[in-house]
């Protein structure tokens, strides 16, 4: 997992991809409180869309984290098998200068309306072997949106703009309300977080978010 202190980890060796949550779970036992997964002493702030949402879960990511890409093909089969009443939201956090420039790369996206299409693209400019790109200076992202099919002057333009300069501080206040120090990590209903460190792989964060949802219903 990368934390705020070292980014520079190996990636985590990701296991099988459609691994089953909940039979992980049911071989290692339930989840313990302090060891598998925190609860807040303060609770964060819950972002429901309808009211037919009841539970709010949070991925906190970084493009830069290899763990994070390493994650994304789990996770989106995850999300597809959520409940109705959950409602999932992905948060890029700001720990620092360079997250920050990711941070407002993600939601100058989400503004022009085209995060669904270039999420994946974003980790796969960053991290498949062919390309490595950084994507920190204003010319490269530019190219890498032009050569991704969108307005790539437009992409950057909007990076800066007020909408995104928000999301991103509402997105690193609620990293902080959440207490969180490395990614990936899951966030649920506002009063508890695991990681992969905690829960011990990226399978079995799954499985204790999984626990974590029946216990915000409860």
């Amino acid at each position: 997992m990368s934390n705020r202190r070292d980014f520079s980890r190996q990636v985590l060796a990701a296991g099988a991809v459609l691994a089953a949550p909940k039979a992980l779970l049911a071989q290692a036992g339930a989840p313990v409180e302090g060891q598998h997964f925190v609860k807040l002493s303060t609770p964060a702030s819950v972002s429901l869309p309808t009211p037919d949402k009841k539970v709010d879960v949070v991925e906190f990511f970084w493009y830069g984290c290899p763990h994070c890409n390493n994650f994304e093909p789990m996770l989106e089969g995850w999300v597809k098998r959520l409940a109705p009443d959950v409602s999932f939201r992905r948060v890029h956090v700001g720990f620092g200068a360079q997250h920050q420039i990711h941070q407002k790369l993600h939601y100058a996206l989400e503004e022009m309306g085209v995060l669904p299409t270039m999420h994946r693209k974003v980790f796969a400019a960053m991290h498949a072997p062919s390309n490595r790109r950084q994507l920190i200076s204003d010319s490269e992202i530019k190219a890498f949106g032009t050569e991704s099919g969108i307005d790539g002057a437009k992409l950057v333009e909007t990076m800066k703009s007020f909408g995104v300069n928000t999301k991103a501080a509402r997105a690193r206040q609620l990293t902080d309300a959440y207490k969180i120090d490395g990614v990936p990590a899951l966030g649920v209903q506002g009063r508890w977080y695991t990681s992969g460190s905690l829960a011990g792989s990226l399978e079995r964060m799954v499985s204790v978010a999984d626990f974590l949802i029946g216990r915000a219903r409860g």
